[in-house]
């Protein structure tokens, strides 16, 4: 199961997200349990030929600090180099991101590596009970490694139905059509496209508040004030579309004409000459009339 949770970003904008539940995390965790045991397994078999020679001791220690390693290892290099996404979490969609929404880093991922070991899953954990009955017992399913690491796990992978298809409203089309919008910048028309794209993924009032925001900044930038009649994502997305529209029109091939003629630097065009016609005399021998 997945539910909607409250993130703050650094501008102090607050997004739901989802984030994962007990479902999911636990199938990406037996993804990653099974890729871990798979190494142990050729681990063991190496380390057994150290043990045929007759130092046990010698691969009793190689094996507890292997298996520390692909235990505590395995999940803290992939969630550092690929910002919060072991293979099971890759597989299911899901990543680890902080608190504010922001990337994980090495300590975050130490931190819920070394807790996932000693604390939710294996030395004190119960074979993962303590973090299962952690999850359940959490509003948004953070283990105690989350806690410890300021942490929470979300569900990137979303229906493209939560997206709608943001068009011209058609009651704004002969309006949008008068627009001059050679002032619009390019870097506010990507911040508009952004925040028509992810609406669904705001909470209504904040989507409200940056909506409004961004209609005043484009009403300034383009000389056309937002009318009281109309929503601020329907003006957004109304300016959008005629932008759009006119981009594509310029980029259609234009009618075909002959092309005029080519000249040189050194030569004029010059108009043709009529052809001189020698008047026909008139025949005396002719009858009258």
């Amino acid at each position: 199961m997945e539910q909607e949770s409250e993130l703050v970003t650094g501008e102090a904008v607050v997004l739901d997200v989802r984030a994962a539940k007990l479902a999911s995390r636990g199938l990406a965790m037996l993804l990653d349990v099974a890729l871990q045991l798979i190494a142990l397994f050729v681990a063991v078999l190496i380390l057994s030929q150290v043990a045929a020679f007759g130092d046990e001791a010698l691969a009793l220690t190689l094996f507890l600090v292997t298996l520390v390693l692909i235990m505590v290892g395995y999940p803290v290099i992939f969630e550092t180099l690929s910002r919060g996404r072991t293979l099971g979490k890759m597989a299911l969609g899901l990543r680890v991101v902080r608190t504010d929404g922001g990337p994980v880093r090495f300590r975050h991922a130490l931190v819920r590596g070394l807790a996932g070991f000693f604390i939710d899953f294996w030395a004190l954990g119960l074979l993962g009970v303590v973090a299962v009955v952690t999850s359940l017992l959490s509003t948004n399913g953070r283990r105690v490694g989350d806690y410890l690491a300021g942490t929470l796990v979300i569900r990137e992978r979303i229906p493209a139905a939560r997206t709608p298809y943001v068009g011209m409203p058609p009651q704004l089309a002969y309006w949008a059509s008068q627009l001059d919008l050679t002032h619009l910048p390019n870097d506010l028309a990507l911040t508009v496209r952004q925040y028509l794209s992810r609406t669904s993924e705001l909470r209504p009032e904040a989507a409200e508040a940056l909506g409004y925001g961004l209609a005043q900044q484009v009403a300034a930038a383009i000389g056309a004030p937002v009318p009281s009649w109309v929503p601020s994502w329907e003006y957004l997305s109304a300016v959008l579309a005629e932008r759009r529209r006119r981009d594509h029109a310029k980029l259609q091939p234009q009618a075909q004409y002959p092309a005029p003629p080519q000249y040189s630097q050194y030569s004029q065009p010059t108009a043709p000459v009529p052809e001189k016609t020698e008047p026909v005399p008139e025949n005396p021998f002719a009858p009258p009339g």
